[in-house]
């Protein structure tokens, strides 16, 4: 118990350095917010990827989550976490993210498979950031998403960028879980990667944060 709680303790202080670190380089370096929003997304949701194989019950990781929840919800006015908070468009994904973490971790945890928390948050923390910085600043040769006329506020970049990624994850992740390079493992790497690029597609102000890991565990359970 005393090795968990420390655990808990140095993710917290580690965490909280990263979102100073991230303040810094976004005040003085004068990045975009957005820039900065996803280099703490990616940063800090990667890091949790230990989280299987360090923390055995799920208690700490929801007290990390309800921290930075706080953290992140408190500092939203504020003149503090501007680079998290300054974008242009409207966005609850920062406070759904420690909330995802959390309820992806809880579920792997009750079924004893730790790929169920590893592949869904692998897809959130490298994907999406990857689809979010191309969609939003490559102009050339990139345009919205139109659906029977429906213009969506995805792009043509940003989406295939995070079908192709997730794809190529999931084939590793697979293997490795498997230890196998079969039909079912293409196929599985391919349904995920199609579910994920839909939930992306269709979710709203940041609800892709909890969507994305939400899907691809739906479609583990089911078919892994």
């Amino acid at each position: 118990m005393i090795n968990q709680i420390a655990l808990t303790f140095i993710f917290l202080v580690a965490i909280t350095l990263l979102l100073v670190f991230t303040e810094m380089i976004y005040r003085r370096l004068e990045i975009k917010g957005e820039i900065t929003r996803k280099f703490a997304h990616f940063t800090a949701t990667l890091s949790t990827i230990t989280f299987p194989y360090l923390f055995e019950d799920h208690w700490y990781v929801l007290f990390l989550a309800i921290v930075f929840f706080l953290i992140l919800y408190i500092s939203r006015n504020g003149v503090q976490l501007k680079s998290i908070h300054d974008i242009k468009r409207i966005s609850i994904g920062s406070y759904l993210l420690p909330v995802s973490i959390y309820l992806t971790f809880l579920i792997s945890l009750k079924l004893e498979e730790k790929l169920l928390f590893i592949l869904p948050i692998l897809i959130l923390a490298i994907c999406d950031p990857m689809a979010g910085i191309l969609g939003l600043e490559v102009h050339k040769y990139n345009h919205k998403i139109r659906i029977f006329g429906w213009k969506l506020k995805k792009t043509w970049l940003g989406s295939g960028s995070f079908l192709v990624s997730s794809f190529m994850i999931s084939i590793i992740a697979l293997y490795f879980n498997r230890m196998v390079l079969d039909v079912k493992t293409f196929w599985l790497a391919l349904g995920i990667a199609v579910i994920a690029t839909l939930a992306e597609l269709i979710s709203w102000r940041g609800s892709d944060n909890l969507f994305i890991p939400m899907s691809v565990l739906i479609v583990l359970v089911l078919f892994l």
